[in-house]
């Protein structure tokens, strides 16, 4: 029986043009360079624009994944977008870019797991492929947590920024090992309270900020992300030593660098962007890969470890052979 796999058929971002580095936070809240660099590794993050909308930075991120593809809006059947900076409640932010890449058949929707929201998306796109009803889906991880930040917190406001990243998967049938191979996926609400926002329509009818324990959840970041990525070894007969390349979520470069010695991934097969972008949750991955595509190092046939932590808490890794 023929085995149908997700096969990445393009990859695309989309980065705000202002970007604000960390001696401008200096000169509005109680930090400097380097503090926040030692503490996180971030130099500089991008801010969207007033105007400028998740939406967006989402259409912008699909339409250049798109033309690596070279496929238009019209030959997806699935969007999935992991967001939890949607443009309005409802309705879905991924609706807004079906529109605008003028995808009139199949369907779109929102999926918001924080950080964890582009594995999460990528997970539910491959079943959604492999069940050999659906052929090609874009999946989007798109923010803007610049609008829930609280810029005189200096704990929150210097970690996160605005951007977004996708691929196109296509359902493939062709027996050259290529595509998503395995995805798991992980959630514990008892830890909710340790990294949320402090608004909803159903609580407070407000947007909220962000909140953050942050020495509880480097606590519990380095074994949850080590955690699901032995499921991924164990599911596949991979290791850190087959793998070419380790594509993490860019949160701070302290938790990226205890989960790679920790899971014994040489430093060289790591991809970093958390300097230049800062934390951009949901977005973060795929941006990190677009980066790594772009300058040439992820490359066909490689094998690419993805993981990502965020609030909830939820995690989840994936393993791809691009």
């Amino acid at each position: 029986m023929t085995q149908i796999r997700s096969v990445v058929r393009g990859c695309g971002s989309y980065l705000p043009s202002r970007v604000l580095t960390n001696e401008e936070l200096a000169q509005s809240v109680d930090t400097s360079d380097e503090w926040i660099v030692q503490r996180t590794g971030i130099r500089q993050r991008h801010i969207a624009d007033k105007g400028e909308m998740t939406s967006d930075l989402a259409i912008g991120a699909a339409r250049e994944a798109l033309a690596e593809a070279g496929l238009d809006g019209g030959d997806i059947d699935l969007i999935v977008l992991g967001t939890s900076t949607p443009d309005q409640t409802f309705p879905a932010t991924a609706a807004t870019v079906q529109a605008a890449l003028g995808m009139t058949n199949g369907f779109a929707f929102d999926v918001q797991a924080v950080c964890s929201g582009f594995v999460y998306a990528l997970s539910i796109a491959d079943k959604f492929l492999v069940s050999g009803q659906h052929k090609r889906a874009l999946v989007i991880g798109a923010e803007t947590f610049s609008r829930i930040l609280d810029w005189k917190d200096r704990t929150t406001c210097v970690l996160f920024g605005d951007g977004a990243g996708a691929v196109v998967l296509e359902a493939s049938e062709e027996d050259d090992g290529r595509g998503v191979l395995t995805t798991h996926l992980r959630s514990d609400g008892r830890h909710r309270a340790k990294l949320y926002v402090d608004g909803g329509p159903s609580s407070t009818g407000t947007t909220g900020h962000v909140k953050m324990e942050g020495r509880e959840v480097f606590r519990h970041a380095v074994g949850m992300i080590t955690d699901v990525i032995e499921d991924a070894f164990r599911a596949t007969g991979e290791s850190a030593e087959t793998i070419d390349w380790f594509v993490p979520h860019q949160a701070n470069r302290r938790i990226i660098d205890a989960s790679a010695q920790k899971l014994g991934i040489a430093p060289e097969k790591v991809v970093v962007t958390v300097d230049r972008h800062g934390n951009t949750s949901a977005a973060s991955i795929p941006l990190a890969l677009a980066a790594a595509r772009k300058d040439g190092r992820i490359a066909k046939g490689d094998l690419v470890l993805l993981e990502a932590m965020g609030g909830g808490f939820t995690w989840g890794s994936a393993l791809v052979r691009w």
